[in-house]
């Protein structure tokens, strides 16, 4: 098929590329000309595993222009995967979403099939036909399908290949088996539904998830004042198969482009319609409130950060990722630059998108041991590889004071306190 994406995010590229290593023909537009002369050099403007090798390979099928009407023109399936990030008051911005939808309308030049990829509240599909069907005024016909992604970041290109289930939320059967038949070679459930279901498939599956990793926290923290061990707990939750083992790791909250966005949207469009999500509202303030325990923790120790070297191990909200957002070193590394630390932070992929942000605050480390030379303090915020590599004794060996606040819980804790280092996790039984 003829395929066009709009967007060239996370969501967007990776359908792209995606469906074209599946054979189609696929042409990816972006009004940000940069990221679409880096495409056009071979190299993606985002971080994720996988995905550069494979945009390499599919490169005869693949099209990234800055030409809408190009773009458009003979697309027999167009899918939108811009974003649709948070107001202030939590409700979702629509607004590069109907941008597209708008150019659709003035450049499409044959029937063809608009999949909505983006998450959006319910009853915005319908929204986008209504607005499509209008401005096109039988020129073409013009059919809207919701196709919610599932992907992860760090795992989004495995997870596209491969996923877990396809849902298509569409009002016409022809429209559903035309995105059927661009699936074809995707081995995967393919769930047909209307699309107002489609649309909160998505919403109630991420806010589920914020739930679990919510809950396991809040019981994390529970075990340190009463001399539980959350490993403990959740391996013995994890053998009944109505619970699993899977987002049950304690730590300092969730992060990143979908769970704190798509949690506040659904609890604002209850409210607008005069229902309260009391458990949705429940995990944005315990997640909040996570993200600031290590800070919390390390005031046992410090009063003042003021002149003190703290390490920051980890920038990005999770590993595998260049992704900041909403993530606990966004949180507390301005905390510690207003109490007068010296931050010397260390990530090995999302250091330049937060040297976006403070491009002179922060001492950018080439490795977590030049973070943690002389460090009087350490963070640990997100989970690499390098970070669990990492000896306990090194902690001793590098650090003025080997004081580890770990928020991913990624070293047991006998074993670093054997090895002399004053060590504090999420959830491991009294502390401090």
């Amino acid at each position: 098929m003829k395929i066009t994406v709009a967007g060239t995010g996370y969501v967007g590229l990776v359908t792209g590329v995606c469906l074209a290593a599946h054979g189609h023909d696929v042409t990816c537009t972006d009004v940000v000309e940069e990221k679409i002369a880096l495409l056009n050099a071979g190299t993606s403007p985002i971080y994720e595993d996988g995905l550069d090798a494979l945009l390499r390979e599919n490169r005869g099928r693949l099209t990234f222009t800055t030409d809408s009407a190009a773009a458009y023109r003979d697309a027999e399936v167009i899918i939108i995967g811009v974003g649709t990030p948070e107001k202030k008051d939590g409700s979702a911005n629509l607004s590069y979403l109907f941008a597209v939808v708008d150019e659709i309308a003035a450049r499409a030049g044959r029937d063809c099939v608009v999949i909505v990829k983006s998450t959006v509240p319910i009853g915005t599909n319908d929204r986008v036909e209504a607005r499509l069907r209008e401005r096109v005024a039988g020129r073409v016909k013009i059919d809207v399908v919701s196709n919610p992604e599932f992907l992860a970041q760090g795992t989004a290109v495995r997870d596209t290949m491969r996923p877990s289930r396809i849902v298509i939320g569409a009002e016409s059967a022809a429209a559903a088996e035309k995105i059927r038949a661009m699936y074809a070679g995707f081995e995967a459930p393919v769930l047909v539904m209307n699309r107002r279901s489609a649309e909160m498939v998505k919403y109630a599956s991420n806010d589920f998830l914020a739930l679990k990793i919510s809950y396991i926290n809040e019981i994390a923290n529970v075990c340190e004042i009463v001399g539980a061990d959350i490993d403990s707990v959740t391996a013995g939750m994890s053998f009944d198969a109505r619970i699993g083992d899977k987002f049950l790791r304690a730590g300092i909250g969730y992060g990143g482009s979908c769970f704190p966005k798509d949690t506040k949207a659904l609890h604002w469009l209850a409210n607008f319609h005069d229902c309260e999500l009391k458990t949705v509202k429940a995990a944005i303030e315990v997640n909040d409130n996570q993200k600031l325990k290590l800070l919390k923790k390390a005031r046992r120790f410090h009063e003042s950060f003021d002149g003190l070297r703290a390490a920051v191990l980890g920038l990005a909200f999770k590993p595998g990722t260049d992704d900041l957002r909403d993530g606990p070193a966004l949180a507390n590394v301005p905390l510690l630059l207003d109490d007068g630390a010296r931050v010397a932070a260390w990530d090995p992929v999302a250091a330049n998108n937060f040297r976006r942000l403070y491009p002179y605050e922060l001492e950018y480390c080439g490795s977590p041991e030049d973070a943690l030379a002389g460090a009087d303090v350490c963070f640990i915020f997100t989970e690499w590889p390098a970070v669990k590599a990492l000896a306990p004794e090194t902690f001793v060996r590098l650090m003025k004071r080997p004081l580890v606040l770990d928020g991913r819980n990624c070293f047991a804790p006998a074993t670093m306190r054997a090895a002399g280092v004053e060590y504090l996790s999420i959830g491991r039984g009294a502390q401090g």
